[in-house]
């Protein structure tokens, strides 16, 4: 029964004529109930672009570094930069709050700073639509100064969800470790769990999938580039599903940390009914979107894409896949509320 109306809701999701490629991994933590679907010639081996799921990635590797010592979530942001490159970054209300800056408001989304990627007429978004394009971390940074905050770091129930609170943290943890990202995640992540089909795209060499904007498909290998630690990175449909259970099982780091990390925040309104905690987001099953008929939450992960991967600790099981869909963000997280509240 459970499988049938697992597939009853993916057969009706891809009847949208916004999908054109589709593909859902379901599994629990033991594998013993595990089923995957596809459409469009996406099978769990092929590659997605995992798009903010990397978030998930930095987010391990700064667990990690705590755990070895060598960062604490309440260091101060401007000690793993030179004081020029985040003055003025946070100025809000006549106050100059960058020097404040905390790893735990980029880890939480309480820094309170603005999305370049969404906000102002001429977003990153926008751009990226319409040609490819490299952007560097100085240059996000800049573009960042040009908006206005939203809030002072630590403002009581206050999030924002902004692509520059991971691409800072990604900063900060090739500083201490001296390394690139894409080798401290190798380190970190792809050795410990064999993962051989994930990665961070860095040569020209380096396969980088198409998006889908509405019915046209984007080349934007140069912009997933800039993402890095923010967005950029590339797996499958099934090493996904080996991370996240790895992730909420304690393979990667402690999972006694998740204390200190279930501190959930409402995100901007746009992204309702996300709420965000220490580097992952959670949606509650029980409220308006779901009509009060779900239990329990999700946590995870979902991109822009139309990437996902959410546990759901109420049935044990793990939800993985990618729709495709730049033009739809929401499509992924209502597939996966979907699923949630069909299995009983």
């Amino acid at each position: 029964m459970e499988t049938k109306k697992i597939e009853e809701i993916f057969n009706q999701t891809i009847k949208s004529k916004q999908i054109h490629e589709c593909v859902l991994f379901v599994e629990n933590t033991y594998g013993d109930f595990a089923f995957s679907y596809e459409y469009g010639g996406k099978n769990i081996d092929a590659p997605l672009l995992m798009a903010s799921i990397t978030k998930l990635f930095t987010t391990t590797c700064i667990l990690v570094l705590r755990e070895q010592g060598k960062l604490s979530l309440d260091d101060e942001v401007t000690k793993y930069f030179d004081s020029r490159t985040l003055s003025r970054l946070h100025k809000y209300r006549g106050q100059e709050y960058s020097s404040k800056l905390k790893i735990s408001n980029l880890l939480f989304q309480t820094s309170g700073l603005p999305d370049a990627f969404e906000e102002s007429k001429n977003n990153i978004k926008k751009r990226v639509l319409h040609e490819d394009m490299h952007i560097n971390f100085d240059e996000m940074i800049t573009l960042t100064k040009q908006l206005k905050p939203h809030f002072a770091p630590d403002t009581i129930k206050r999030a924002y969800y902004a692509d520059i609170n991971f691409d800072i943290l990604g900063e900060i943890i090739e500083t201490i470790t001296n390394s690139a990202l894409e080798d401290v995640y190798k380190l970190m992540i792809f050795d410990p769990l064999e993962l051989e089909n994930t990665y961070l795209p860095k040569s020209e060499n380096d396969f980088v999938p198409n998006i889908y904007y509405k019915e046209t498909a984007i080349s934007r290998p140069k912009f997933i580039k800039s993402c890095r630690a923010s967005g950029g990175g590339i797996s499958t449909a099934r090493e996904l599903m080996i991370f996240i259970k790895a992730f909420f099982g304690g393979k990667l780091f402690n999972k006694d940390v998740f204390h200190q990390l279930e501190k959930y925040n409402k995100l901007q309104t746009s992204m309702y009914p996300i709420q965000y905690g220490g580097g992952y987001m959670r949606i509650p099953l029980n409220g308006l979107p779901t009509l009060f008929m779900g239990k329990g939450e999700l946590v995870g992960h979902s991109g822009s894409t139309g990437s996902f991967a959410f546990y759901f600790p109420n049935k044990n099981l793990f939800l993985v896949g990618d729709v495709n869909q730049l033009a739809k963000p929401a499509l992924p997280i209502r597939l996966a509320m979907r699923l949630a509240i069909s299995i009983k």
